[in-house]
């Protein structure tokens, strides 16, 4: 059954089918708080408070972006509004296993650069690092980003163009 079927199917009750829905998606929700909040904990609590809200509003989709598209809308709010609450969220950046080298001769290297990379990408404004994120983790297009943002695509553009150029200042040992 496909996505379109699945969610015509739970928007009418049939819990098997949201159950599917939420199921496929939950890794890809999980993955992204992970690298946006950067703390495992935190990631747990609000991709289970996304999934709950896609439950109780499911009959909201619309179906003009895929179901993946508007989950990751729902956990994008739903951290910013956690960081609203919390102020700031702790993070474990020392536990997180995002890139794992393969290498044992370059792992020192590759460990100490990713370490950097991971504090240079906390450091960034959030909506620069959710932009970011979103394009260079999975692939999303412009225009895709801009409806989980909520913004114009020249404003997506432009996040991501100062993000990188942030995050090359800050690796090449910049301010």
């Amino acid at each position: 059954m496909n996505e379109k079927e699945l969610v015509e199917k739970a928007q009418n009750g049939n819990r098997w089918a949201l159950e599917q829905l939420l199921e496929e998606n939950y890794n890809f929700v999980y993955g992204f708080i992970l690298k946006l909040s950067m703390n495992e904990e935190v990631t747990k609590d609000i991709t289970q408070e996304t999934m709950v809200k896609a439950i109780t509003n499911i009959r909201k989709y619309r179906g003009d972006s895929k179901f993946s598209t508007w989950l990751v809308s729902i956990a994008s709010n739903t951290y910013k509004d956690s960081l609203k609450k919390n102020r700031a969220i702790p993070t474990e950046i020392e536990e997180l296993n995002l890139f794992s080298p393969q290498n044992t001769e370059n792992e020192v290297i590759l460990k100490d650069q990713i370490e950097k990379l991971k504090r240079s990408l906390l450091e960034l404004p959030e909506s620069q690092r959710k932009a970011f994120i979103l394009k260079h983790y999975y692939n999303f297009s412009y225009e895709e980003i801009a409806k989980i943002l909520d913004c114009p695509i020249g404003t997506v553009r432009s996040k991501l163009h100062y993000c990188i150029l942030k995050l090359k200042n800050m690796l090449d040992g910049g301010a």
